[in-house]
């Protein structure tokens, strides 16, 4: 049934109408909860909501019960249901005003719950986007041995952190505990005494002892990112030549920059990888 004009244009939708007992217009209605005129109108139509009482003049106006149901509607909409299920929810038999809102009420609580849950995830995110290692300098320092200077996840980040590895390394630090992180103190630790071992026995770059512990190594690097065999040759680059990462390794033993360096390079060479071509990516 079409809407007297006087309520589309807004005649009395600011007040309530007289004689009805305090019912309100539909203009006042949607402004009331929120909604247009329109969707009111549209529920009307559909028979979702419609306004059960009638001013003197023929307005229909919406009574307490009936902005009720409209604020039932506009709880299991917001909770994602269709306007057919809320109408079919919404006149089952059996169920009262109470059971609905004890309904919606749970409902909204495992929406909350969940909410919270999607939050927390992106304070995950956020956390990881803001340098990876989630830990205190004290606590890096700790872990990672008073070699260890907290700058270098910076420093790392204004190198790398526009790249996707930065972005893997730092959701995958993110989740990481301080026990953890122990763990991964502890590989490494292991994996430098083998490296020193080998670059003091003289141990071969091409030899089977050596691609396995250049593949420890890479083995180790993707606990943070995908590293590709060509990525590793760019490493194995930048642990000779950059002074800091030399002078790192060469306290393990002397010489054992240059030697891990190649070992990479001979790894590299033995799955396909040419180090004389290879780039990051």
């Amino acid at each position: 049934m079409t809407a007297p004009i006087g309520e589309t244009v807004g005649v009395g939708q600011d007040d309530e109408a007289p004689g009805t007992g305090g019912g309100l217009t539909v203009g006042r209605a949607a402004a009331l909860v929120g909604v247009s005129v329109r969707t009111l109108h549209h529920w009307d139509a559909i028979g979702l909501v419609s306004p059960g009482g009638r001013t003197w003049a023929g307005y229909r106006v919406y009574s307490g019960d009936d902005v009720a149901r409209v604020h039932r509607v506009l709880v299991y909409r917001e909770l994602g249901f269709p306007l057919a299920e809320i109408a079919r929810l919404l006149d089952e038999p059996g169920t009262d005003a109470r059971d609905h809102l004890l309904r919606q009420r749970a409902q909204l609580v495992e929406r909350g719950a969940r909410l919270e849950r999607m939050v927390r995830a992106v304070d995950r995110m956020l956390d990881a986007s803001r340098g990876g290692i989630r830990l205190t300098p004290e606590q890096q320092v700790e872990i990672f041995g008073a070699d260890w200077r907290p700058e270098w996840v910076g420093e790392a980040e204004e190198r790398w952190g526009g790249s996707p590895q930065w972005a893997q390394y730092a959701e995958r630090s993110a989740g990481r505990s301080a026990e953890d992180w122990k763990d991964v103190a502890a590989a490494t630790e292991a994996l430098n005494a083998d490296l020193a071992a080998a670059s003091r026995a003289g141990t071969a770059p091409d030899s089977t002892a050596a691609n396995a512990l250049a593949e420890r190594q890479r083995a180790l690097l993707c606990g943070y990112f995908d590293c590709t065999h060509a990525m590793h040759v760019c490493l194995g680059r930048m642990f000779a030549d950059d002074p800091r990462f030399a002078a790192y390794y060469d306290t393990l033993a002397p010489g054992t920059a240059v030697w891990l360096r190649d070992t990479i390079f001979a790894n590299a060479r033995a799955h396909g990888v040419d180090p004389a071509t290879a780039v990051w990516g």
